[in-house]
């Protein structure tokens, strides 16, 4: 039985989630629950149906196993700071629809088939195509900071290391009213003396961690331990402990870098064309 059709329509839903959500990303710098969770569930049940009418076990037992394996790995990624939640549950997402290489034959799709999971050649595909993004992201960030409005000598201070450092960390991190915050925010340390604060946050077991400050000052400090963010109850809190006056009415965030769109990118790749770190170990072998 030819599966070509079902498998285009599990690319198409996957295409258009992954455009909304990049667009989600870019806007509302969050990827919705919904949106992630809604993917997965049509991942399981149209491999699921893959599996009925073939009377094969193997589309969602691929489906389950590329899922787990998938968030396993791109979850210890997002304890090691390098993206949001919100972009775990996208390629949790896409490997749950998508856990084979693709061959859709009308369409003379043969792309450059990997020796791991298809979300894996997702995942180095939007790491390898990310550094462009982020890129633009940071020159942008650092011109509409005020340290290059106020500074007619910007130029020159790129070429001093420690001046661009500055800059870049003034532009990444960013000082808000605490009612602005918004639930997936990276909160920068926070200084406190206040030890109630310690229970109420450790009350939560959220991102939010309290650490103990060696140096001269108040004594503890609290602030998002991944780049996941805070979660909604800790939002809440950060905001009740501002109105009762136990913090100030501002907190320093960092502005997260909307990540979604290289995945994206990287899926549109993956798909037509192939996983990039094949093609370029498979190009080296024939040169070599």
């Amino acid at each position: 039985m030819n599966f070509s059709a079902i498998f285009l329509i599990q690319i198409l839903i996957t295409i258009l989630f992954s455009v909304y959500a990049s667009v989600c990303d870019v806007k509302e710098g969050y990827v919705p629950n919904w949106l992630t969770y809604s993917l997965m569930f049509f991942g399981l049940i149209s491999n699921l149906i893959l599996s009925l009418i073939s009377n094969n076990i193997k589309f969602i037992l691929a489906s389950i196993i590329s899922m787990v394996i998938t968030y396993t790995i791109t979850y210890l990624l997002w304890m090691l700071k390098m993206w949001g939640g919100g972009d775990v549950r996208l390629f949790t997402s896409i490997a749950t629809v998508i856990p084979f290489g693709l061959n859709i034959d009308f369409l003379n799709i043969f792309p450059q088939l990997s020796i791991y999971p298809f979300s894996f050649s997702v995942v180095v595909n939007s790491i390898l195509v990310s550094f462009p993004f982020l890129l633009i992201f940071v020159v942008r960030l650092i011109i509409k900071n005020d340290l290059y409005k106020n500074n007619p000598v910007f130029l020159l201070n790129l070429l001093n290391i420690q001046n661009l450092r500055n800059m870049i960390h003034s532009s990444l991190n960013k000082s808000i009213p605490v009612k602005d915050l918004k639930e997936g925010s990276i909160v920068n340390e926070y200084y406190f003396d206040d030890e109630h604060i310690i229970e109420l946050i450790n009350e939560l077991d959220g991102n939010l961690c309290v650490y103990e400050n060696n140096d001269e000052g108040c004594k503890y400090y609290f602030k998002s331990m991944s780049a996941g963010g805070i979660t909604k109850d800790e939002m809440y809190l950060i905001k009740v402990m501002s109105a009762q006056g136990f913090i100030s009415d501002k907190i320093s965030v960092k502005l997260s870098y909307p990540y979604t769109p290289a995945i994206f990118v990287g899926l549109l790749i993956a798909v037509f064309y192939g996983d990039i770190m094949m093609l370029f170990t498979k190009n080296l072998v024939l040169v070599i």
